[in-house]
């Protein structure tokens, strides 16, 4: 796993898509550059749409792990 110091935590637990991405997406958007946003879902569908919306913006997903059935996600953002 990727050692960052995170900046902000994001708790997507229980919400199913889209809301995850569209709650990732806010965040970033408040977030300065170099931050590290922490995000953790347990919906199916999130890891590959934040991915996604991580590209899309020119972010960097640094790591993810998955524990039982929630994903941890680390996200920096880059512009």
């Amino acid at each position: 796993m990727v050692e960052a110091k995170v900046d902000r935590r994001l708790n997507c637990i229980g919400l199913y898509c889209p809301e995850p991405v569209i709650k990732t997406r806010e965040e970033l958007d408040k977030m300065q550059v170099n931050e590290v946003l922490e995000v953790q879902a347990d919906d199916p569908a999130a890891e590959s749409d934040i991915r996604s919306l991580a590209k899309h913006l020119h972010d960097e997903v640094l790591s993810v792990t998955k524990k039982e059935n929630v994903t941890t996600m680390l996200i920096k953002k880059n512009k």
